[in-house]
């Protein structure tokens, strides 16, 4: 599956088949998360932390890079952060770096969400979805401090079979 994509990916549009992008991780050190990438290069006038936002019906996003994020199958190259340690299965999602860096400025005891390792997918994702506004993500921080401090092979049970169904509904992509 993964060179099938691959191959979609570099047959569709020119660029590199992953995107590797700066994340907050553990105990908020940075770290390189990869992805299959889905959209065309942002242009060079564009802010850094502009770029990083990813908005609905976003221009930058390609024909299959549409599919991949839907069913959320641009994630898989994450298995690779996970097998390094980088990454747990489950956890609060990290941030790119710009995004990080405002919350944390906006956002009191945002920084704590990284006592625990970020995960490819976690309580957040599968109740809430992508969000971006600060008054969202304050939301989303809460679904992650309940996870953190509920933590359960219970509630990661939950959230596979949450995963799944939102990989198979598309539930909160851009």
């Amino acid at each position: 599956m993964l060179v099938t994509i691959a191959v979609v990916i570099k047959a569709t549009s020119r660029g590199p088949v992953f995107f590797v992008q700066p994340r907050v991780g553990y105990r908020g050190k940075p770290f390189r998360m990869w992805k299959f990438r889905t959209m065309v290069n942002r242009p060079a006038t564009q802010a850094e932390l502009e770029a990083a936002k990813t908005l609905d019906g976003d221009p930058r996003i390609t024909a299959p890079g549409r599919f991949l994020r839907r069913s959320r199958l641009d994630e898989l190259p994450q298995l690779w952060n996970v097998l390094r340690g980088q990454m747990s299965w489950i956890g609060p999602r990290p941030e790119a770096l710009p995004l990080s860096r405002w919350y944390q400025s906006e956002i009191p005891f945002y920084r704590y969400r990284h006592i625990v390792r970020p995960g490819i997918t976690g309580w957040a994702q599968v109740s809430q979805g992508h969000v971006l506004e600060i008054e969202d993500v304050m939301k989303k921080l809460s679904y992650d401090f309940f996870y953190i401090s509920n933590f359960s092979p219970w509630i990661d049970l939950l959230i596979v079979v949450r995963t799944i169904k939102t990989m198979l509904t598309g539930f909160g992509s851009r």
